[in-house]
Parts: structure tokens; sequence; C-alpha cells
């Protein structure tokens, strides 16, 4: 797997500076001369060309306008506000309250038609029941100071499993077996979780694996990610949210993904892991 989840969002950046350079090259001017015809210190350029600093709307247009490029500014606006997306800290997300963050990717998810999730940590969202998702909001929005409006996100959360029932989606879904004994919740809490898992993965569109504890594996565990179509990969991190939509990238997740799923076991055995952890409450 990639080294840093966050990688997507430097190659957009580099990506961003290497068009300017393009920009200046094809100009014929220096970055000296644009630096002084846009009243910067000479020393921004050369953050700008090599993607160490995203350029604000108003430096494309300086710069384009400059280098007469008109014409590249609505392309390069559109990749830098891509780019600003692409690694976002949970404090930023979380701003406008735990209701608009689950709510925030709600077209992705009913444009998407193949959800893989690999969880390390959580059990899927779309099989969460609300006791559990208030658990883990709470917690959550405790460790970040994030606005306390658990309810209202829960019931954005829960509206969401919908598309287990609706429309033409698939969900391909991969826990690690020490998801199953983490007390996220108290053991009521638990067993209803345990059991909503039990009775998703009989439903057409679920395949539910798991990871025993023991399996021997080629691949570790790592943090959890989800993969929306071929199209989006977003990885949770413990500051951050991550967004990949690098062709190369989302490769690799899919490749680290099915590298996962053979690891898991399936049917009768991930239901008597189920049922184990279920048997272990209390």
């Amino acid at each position: 797997m990639s080294t840093s989840p966050s990688s997507s969002a430097q190659e957009a950046r580099l990506a961003i500076g290497k068009r300017l350079r393009e920009i200046l090259r094809e100009s014929g001017l220096t970055a000296r001369t644009v630096a002084q015809a846009a009243g910067w210190d000479e020393s921004k350029c050369s953050r700008l060309i090599h993607g160490r600093t995203l350029p604000s709307d108003e430096d494309i247009r300086a710069w384009c306008r400059i280098c007469a490029a008109e014409g590249e500014i609505p392309d390069l606006i559109a990749a830098t506000r891509d780019a600003e997306g692409m690694y976002v800290e949970w404090r930023r997300l979380q701003r406008s309250g735990m209701k608009r963050l689950q709510q925030s990717r709600v077209s992705l998810y009913e444009q998407t038609r193949l959800f893989r999730f690999y969880c390390s940590q959580f059990m899927p969202w779309p099989l969460q029941t609300p006791g559990y998702m208030r658990a883990v909001l709470t917690a959550f929005a405790e460790f970040h100071d994030a606005p306390r409006d658990i309810d209202e996100a829960v019931t954005a959360r829960t509206a969401r499993s919908r598309l287990l029932y609706e429309g033409d989606h698939r969900f391909a879904m991969v826990m690690e077996e020490s998801v199953l004994h983490d007390r996220i919740a108290d053991d009521d809490v638990m067993a209803g979780q345990l059991g909503q898992l039990l009775e998703g993965m009989s439903l057409p569109s679920v395949s539910l694996g798991i990871i025993p504890s023991d399996a021997r594996r080629k691949l570790w565990t790592m943090e959890t990610f989800s993969i929306y179509d071929d199209k989006r990969v977003f990885v949770e991190l413990l500051s951050a949210g991550v967004t990949i939509t690098q062709p190369r990238e989302i490769a690799l997740y899919t490749k680290g993904f099915t590298e996962l799923a053979a690891h898991a076991v399936h049917g009768t055995q991930a239901r008597s892991l189920i049922t184990k952890a279920i048997g272990s409450l209390g």
C-alpha cells in the first residue's frame, strides 16, 4: 500500500505546480518577471511551482493573466479546489456540526454501485445500529472537541443505510475479527450490533468477510478505508479524512482490498465468529 495516505493530495499539489511551470515556460517569462508584475516576493513563485503552496484563485488569475494564458484559469481553479479537499482535518470537517459531516457524501453514496469497505476499527457504517453509531460519534466528538449534535448526526447516518435496500447497490465488507470484540459501547448495544451483522450478511446486496485473529496473512492490518466504484477511496486517519482520486492509488487500494478479502472467512465461518463474540459479552 501507499507509504502515505495523503500522497494523492501531495501529487495534486505537484501537478498544479507543474502546470504553472509549463505556463511560465510557454510564456517565455521568468518567475522573477511574474513576481514583479504581481507584486509578490519571488520566493512565492518558487513555492507555487514546486507544489509547496496551493495557489489561491487570485494567484491563478494573476499568474495566467501575466503569462497570457487566461484560458487555463477555470481548469486550474477547479484542480486547486480538488486538491484542497483531498486531505482535510476532522476539525475542519466538523466545524458545521456532526450532522453535516454525515450528510457530506450522500450524493457520492447514491451514485456508487459497488462499495468496498475494509474495517479495522469500527463496524462498516451501512450495518451499524443507531446505538452503536451514537457510541462511536459521541467518542469521536469528545476526542476531537466537535459539536455535540449527536442525535441529529445519528439520524443522518441511519438514513444512509437505506442504500442497502434501495437501488442497484452492492456492498463488499471485510472486517478484522478484533472489531467484533472492541467494546465501543455497553454490552446491550454491542449485542444488538453483532446481531445486526448476522442479519445484514443475509441480504443479497451484502458480502461480509471477517479476517480471523489467527489467520496467516500476507497483508498487514491497516487504517480503515472504503472504495467507491473505481472512482474514489476514502481513508480514515486519526487526524484527518483523506480522499484519493489518483487512478494509480485507487488501483493499489483495490488490490489491497482483494488481498485482505482473501484472508477473510465468509458464510458459516463468519457467522461462527460473530456468534462467539456475542457469547463473550456479559
